[in-house]
């Protein structure tokens, strides 16, 4: 099987021929340094075998709309979100410097430039890319996750957002329309282009359960989120729906599967039992990632992460659904041996 192939097999809950590889996330500098130093190359995804790759966008040709920001030693992306960096170059942490963090009115929401994703020039070129990347045998994932939520907390503040939802909700639904507008449009388009996964999603639980009530989630984004897999799938009818959230998301996992999700990540194991998942949920998900970068990937042995990478086979991978891959970035915790742990254990055990 080509990678395209077995990551297909894999989100219909099919057997491919072995279970397919991820690094969706990628590596933090500081680990990529390593990366480079152990290896001598420079691309991670093509040394570890992996089966995906993202479709990019050609960037924005208007870079300057946010020049309001006036910090210092900062990136600000397309959105207008200044990410301020910390002390240590290496770590991939940065202060976000929310743009609308002063907005009184709705006004304020309204008049805001959000960026111009749906423009002809950026969405021109996505059907030849990814048949580029079909060409050469991999499988084409459409990058729109932090979808609505964490766009939108950026953009206008976490607290203040959250403020928003419970006191003024008409400030917070206004936001998250224009954003849902956007997004469905460059999900339709992505669709249009060929790629084999939509890949939506938004950080909305953490450790210990859902970082909102679920009774908000449903209320705020649940109809948001249908509307966007909907045009995804008005363009590419069956399209695979990918949903990335951290933490313990099992309040909403039903009504993920309602409103259209097909593929679950990362399945984080420090929160969530990714066998019990399988034996719940495995005939209507797929699951991608697995591996958790908080236990035994950063703090096990290369044995250790050797047997976990078998459980997760032999327990989520029984039957096809898995894409086994790390839950999130590889922090510089992470030491060099395990990793290609990692990445060798797919190989030893992979094979259906």
């Amino acid at each position: 099987m080509t990678s395209r192939e077995r990551v297909l097999a894999a989100v219909r809950r099919e057997e491919p021929d072995r279970v397919p590889r991820d690094l969706s996330w990628g590596l933090t500098p500081a680990a990529y340094e390593l990366f480079t130093r152990k290896t001598g190359q420079t691309d991670p995804l093509a040394y570890f075998k992996v089966d995906t790759r993202l479709v990019s966008q050609p960037p924005t040709r208007d870079p300057a709309r946010h020049a309001r920001y006036h910090g210092k030693d900062a990136d600000v992306n397309e959105w207008g979100v200044a990410n301020e960096r910390g002390s240590d170059p290496a770590l991939h942490f940065t202060h976000i410097v929310s743009p609308l963090r002063g907005a009184t009115t709705i006004e304020d929401i309204v008049d805001y430039p959000l960026p111009d994703l749906d423009a002809d020039y950026r969405i021109a070129g996505l059907a030849c890319e990814v048949a580029r990347l079909h060409e050469q045998g991999f499988a084409a994932a459409a990058p729109v996750a932090t979808t609505i939520y964490e766009v939108a907390w950026q953009i206008r503040g976490l607290e203040e957002l959250l403020t928003d939802m419970v006191s003024q909700p008409e400030m917070a639904e206004c936001l998250f329309d224009r954003l849902t507008a956007l997004r469905a449009a460059q999900a339709a388009a992505y669709a249009r282009a060929g790629c084999d996964v939509l890949m939506l999603g938004d950080d909305v639980s953490a450790q210990n359960g859902m970082i909102m009530s679920p009774a908000m989630w449903r209320r705020f984004f649940k109809p948001r989120l249908a509307r966007i897999i909907n045009d995804a799938r008005a363009a590419a009818p069956g399209i695979p729906v990918f949903y990335h959230t951290d933490g313990d998301c099992r309040a909403i996992i039903e009504e993920l599967i309602e409103i259209g999700v097909t593929i679950l990540n990362p399945v984080q194991p420090e929160c969530m039992d990714p066998a019990e998942l399988k034996r719940s949920y495995g005939s209507r998900l797929a699951f991608w990632g697995t591996i958790g970068i908080q236990g035994t990937l950063p703090f096990g042995s290369p044995d250790d992460v050797r047997r976990e990478v078998k459980r997760r086979i032999d327990t989520v991978g029984a039957g096809g659904g898995l894409l086994l891959g790390p839950s999130h970035m590889i922090e510089p915790e992470v030491p060099w041996e395990n990793l290609v742990a990692l990445y060798d254990a797919i190989d030893e055990y992979g094979a259906y």
